[in-house]
């Protein structure tokens, strides 16, 4: 088969390479159920036919005229069967975070005119149809689950005929590469949601340069777990990556369930965000602090090892063999609980601890950090497989197939046939953001050399140029290396540094009260509330005393003069974090303005 030009053409390539019998996978009732590749080619066709009964369709049409089709869905195969059946119909897919609030999801719904959408569940189908009398142009709500007299999406599919079936065929060829295939909206950390438009093109030729960087393995056998959500571009570009390479994608039943679906079905690799990883960490660290004795010596004495780990710089024999030890004593029970066949985890979305990846890759569980807009399809960089091509501390060097620079002031712009065609109905966004065909990013970097490789170069983010704040003295600080740096403790969950136009820098510090109730415990003080905790005068010092010990790695200015302690983590239901766990600055400033302006009295 010729090189695939469009995102549903995984399905033909993986026939024409490797029919499998486990192309997707999903638990029901307890059980895994499998999706052959036949079975998935045939679910679409099926799908599509029934969506052009339904007079789906667009594909000779303008961006503004064709057909919108919704989904708000968990991952489960039918979400990918919705994608590619609406992009063979030639239609467009808008994909929207289960979490997006009422009045978020108004917007969207109006601004792209969705005919058509598709919810997973119950809730989600109430909520939708709370909004449908101000969204006019939608047409019907179809649910994944069965959900009493709420229309099921098999009854789309059920509506094909052999006419409409020799249709799709005729349509999947004509499709051109160029034709739009997504509007994924991004709230951001601020205003209103902006739709990004993206070709097949865009998507093919990122998961395209995606194999040839990495490389990812074309191995039948192999297999993925999928949970972070498929509507953010991250996991929906490398799902298209793994179809077209034939790996197995298998969806976890929930986030609360990954670590039982990691041990079922033992996959080689998947996607995170650092906040999951994060999350993973302090529960290890936590079961570490409880052990005693000599078990206890050996947990923290393998945890230090992990933390000086290079891999690009050998540790000496003694060191080596000491890791060999640990690995065998101690990490060998991280690797079992992921499944204990990891090849590879990739995490982007947002900044990675590098102490977390030294420990991850010490304990021979690869982590690889990357990093790309949602307008860039979205891999700019990716730390890779391979001696001498994965730095700490970077994202890895720039992706094959696209051009990468750092504009006067610093900030990353890139060019190919990975940027976007442009933001939905927004021509003057378009423009702001996309100069000469370069794609501004809004993210300041800097270049690392390659020892080892010098064609390729690390790229280390530094931070947002949106994000950089003066003090009132008139002094420049970046939040993003200080936030960074203060959460490599194990006793801070979450940190906000603030100070634009102040006297100086102060931060808004949540505990991780996991480690901070183990550590009052060995104090011999009693933990009743998080609110008690925070005020108790010994967990103040402790915080302070974390604080002035990592103060000197910081310039004058930058250092953090007061803080306060919060009781409860920022979390994507209270409003704080971005459906891609980023932190929105503008809320959390909003929401503890009474507390900052406590630092400041």
């Amino acid at each position: 088969m010729d090189k695939p030009k469009r995102l549903f053409d995984c399905v033909a390539l993986q026939l024409h390479k490797h029919p499998k019998t486990d192309m997707l996978a999903a638990k029901v009732n307890g059980s895994w159920r499998t999706y052959s590749t036949t079975e998935v080619k045939e679910t679409v066709d099926s799908f599509t036919a029934g969506l052009l009964e339904l007079g789906v369709g667009g594909n000779d049409m303008s961006d503004e005229g064709v057909d919108k089709i919704a989904i708000i869905s968990n991952n489960r195969p039918e979400w990918l069967f919705t994608d590619m059946a609406v992009q063979q119909t030639g239609a467009v897919l808008v994909p929207i975070y289960p979490t997006t609030n009422a009045h978020e999801l108004q917007f969207i719904l109006n601004d792209a005119q969705v005919k058509y959408i598709f919810v997973s569940s119950q809730d989600l189908y109430e909520k939708v149809k709370s909004i449908c009398a101000f969204v006019p142009s939608i047409k019907n709500i179809y649910s994944f689950d069965h959900i009493n007299n709420v229309d099921h999406w098999t009854m789309v599919l059920n509506m094909s005929s052999a006419e409409t079936l020799q249709k799709v065929e005729t349509l999947k060829q004509s499709t051109p590469e160029e034709h739009l295939a997504t509007i994924i909206y991004t709230s951001g950390t601020t205003g209103t949601p902006k739709g990004v438009m993206l070709t097949h093109k865009n998507i093919v030729s990122c998961a395209r340069f995606g194999i040839e960087s990495f490389p990812f393995p074309e191995n039948p056998s192999y297999k993925v777990l999928s949970f972070l959500p498929l509507n953010h571009i991250f996991e929906k570009c490398t799902s298209y990556i793994y179809m077209f390479n034939c790996i197995s994608i298998y969806f976890a039943e929930s986030l609360d369930t990954i670590a039982d679906n990691l041990r079922e079905i033992k996959p080689d690799g998947f996607d995170t965000v650092p906040r999951l990883l994060e999350k993973v960490y302090e529960k290890i660290m936590s079961k570490g602090s409880e052990l005693t004795g000599v078990k206890r010596k050996l947990f923290f004495w393998a945890v230090a090892l992990g933390e000086k780990y290079d891999n690009n710089i050998s540790g000496g024999p003694w060191y080596n063999m000491q890791l060999a030890l640990a690995n065998k004593l101690i990490f060998s029970k991280w690797r079992e609980a992921l499944g204990n066949n990891i090849k590879f985890i990739i995490t982007g979305g947002a900044a990675c601890q590098e102490k977390l990846l030294r420990i991850f890759n010490a304990a021979r569980i690869p982590v690889y950090e990357g990093y790309g807009p949602t307008e860039n399809s979205p891999v700019i960089a990716v730390n890779r497989q391979g001696p001498g091509l994965t730095k700490y501390g970077t994202v890895g060097p720039a992706m094959n197939g696209i051009e990468v620079k750092l504009a006067e002031d610093g900030e990353i712009i890139v060019r190919g046939d990975t940027v976007m065609k442009g933001y939905y109905k927004r021509p003057d966004l378009t423009a702001e953001t996309v100069i000469d065909g370069w794609l501004h990013t809004g993210d300041i970097g800097t270049w690392v050399e390659n020892t080892k490789h010098p064609e390729y170069r690390f790229l280390k983010i530094t931070d947002r140029k949106k994000e950089l704040f003066k003090t009132s003295g008139g002094k420049y600080v970046a939040p993003q290396p200080i936030e960074n740096l203060l959460k490599s403790s194990p006793y801070i969950e979450q940190i906000m540094i603030v100070g634009a136009e102040r006297k100086f820098v102060g931060a808004l510090i949540v505990p991780s009260f996991l480690m901070l109730k183990s550590w009052m415990l060995q104090q011999s003080i009693p933990f009743t509330t998080n609110e008690a905790a925070i005020n108790n005068p010994k967990v103040l010092d402790l915080y302070k005393n974390i604080v002035e010990e990592m103060n000197p790695n910081f310039n004058h200015v930058e250092q953090i003069k007061k803080f306060e302690l919060l009781p409860r983590e920022w979390s994507i239901e209270t409003g704080e974090m971005t459906p891609k766990m980023s932190l929105k600055r503008k809320i959390v400033m909003e929401k503890y303005k009474d507390v900052i302006e406590r630092i400041y009295a």
